[in-house]
């Protein structure tokens, strides 16, 4: 699995040039790729209000990251687990994820840099909960789409007692005049024969040799009775005492049953394509502000840790986990003169990908962006 590793450095004289130095090892030893990673010039503001906004960045960090988890675990179960149109469409502004993280660019349209931190923040904070709002109302709509669909599927196509009827029951199976008319009948299957035997007389009505068995599977049969319509309450209390049940049927209410089904069909189909098309919008415009979350995140901590005036570097570096460990003993003995007492015992400043636990602490900046969200499957 990749790793995409965002680390910043001041730009003095010693970093710059372990800066050269791990771009010449990694060069020659295939431990990583390594671009930079643009950030504009940002308003920095008092130190004050700086610590306030490291703050407020962290809560943000931690709800974002659940928002993109949740909108892109909707995407896999609207379109049921197809990893092929998951790809399709979890984009970021119309490029894969990677890409968009390898060749990021700030939006200053979106995210104007003059812009006092605290207001960039609130603009991202607002623009998530949005989302993250209108993904519970969405989900909803769509879930109780399908859910309606599902429900009279199965109530249509489960059980003998309340199936469609419209494919077994034909036209020509129907005796309807003045006097008579015919009842269907669901037979369950170990009496069989004791219909055979006692239809005829569960009403004096009946007429004789009438029946016909019109459908059958594993639970029973669907079988029809003709009789004299003054005589269908008679025998419906009857055939409920030897266990037959008598359907209520009707060519209108099939097709009204019929005309349901394609109206939920149709409903669930409208649902799927509206909610599809807000995911694909919106698991971009998400993934793109959490991008520029990170990016805050370095320009506020590089200011916090390096001082002022602003001067750093921020790059971007890509390994995988074979070479991880190496790679991270190489950083560590270029940027030791940035704080020679770092150890793992302290908390890393950086944010993760949704799910991944806190790293170590290191002399320089580091944010360990796992990829797991970017291989979606």
């Amino acid at each position: 699995m990749t790793d995409l590793w965002l680390i910043s450095v001041p730009l003095d004289k010693t970093s710059l040039t372990s800066v050269e130095k791990l771009k010449h090892t990694i060069a020659k030893t295939g431990l990583a790729s390594c671009c930079k990673f643009s950030i504009p010039d940002l308003k920095v503001g008092i130190l004050d209000s700086l610590l306030c906004v490291s703050d407020d960045l962290s809560r943000l960090d931690t709800l974002t990251e659940s928002v993109i988890k949740k909108t892109c675990q909707c995407m896999k179960e609207v379109m049921e687990q197809a990893s092929d149109k998951v790809l399709e469409n979890a984009l970021a502004n119309g490029v894969d994820l990677m890409s968009y993280v390898t060749k990021f660019q700030w939006d200053k349209a979106k995210y104007p840099p003059a812009l006092p931190l605290s207001n960039l923040v609130a603009t991202i904070d607002k623009e998530v909960s949005q989302v993250e709002s209108e993904l519970k109302s969405r989900a909803a709509a769509y879930n109780s789409a399908k859910a309606s669909l599902h429900s009279l599927k199965h109530k249509q196509e489960e059980s003998l007692q309340t199936r469609s009827l419209n494919d077994i029951v034909r036209n020509e199976d129907l005796v309807v005049s003045e006097y008579l008319t015919t009842l269907i009948v669901v037979v369950p299957r170990g009496i069989f024969v004791q219909w055979e035997r006692t239809y005829e007389s569960l009403s004096q009505f009946v007429v004789p040799r009438s029946s016909r068995k019109l459908f059958e599977d594993a639970e029973g049969g669907v079988f029809s009775v003709t009789l004299f319509k003054r005589a269908v309450c008679e025998f419906k209390a009857k055939a409920h005492e030897s266990k037959f049940t008598v359907r209520e049927y009707s060519s209108d209410l099939e097709e009204k049953h019929q005309l349901e089904m394609r109206q939920l069909h149709v409903h669930k189909k409208e649902q799927y394509g509206i909610f599809v098309n807000w995911l694909k919008v919106n698991f971009s415009e998400v993934f793109v502000a959490w991008i520029h979350l990170k990016a805050l995140r370095v320009f506020v901590e590089s200011v916090l840790r390096y001082g002022l005036p602003v001067n750093y570097q921020a790059l971007l570096l890509q390994t995988d986990k074979k070479r991880s460990k190496k790679l991270r003993e190489e950083l560590t003995s270029l940027f030791m003169h940035l704080d020679p007492t770092a150890t793992v015992s302290k908390k890393d400043v950086s944010c993760e990908i949704p799910g991944i636990s806190q790293q170590e602490y290191f002399s320089y900046i580091c944010f360990h962006i796992h990829t797991n969200m970017m291989e979606i499957s």
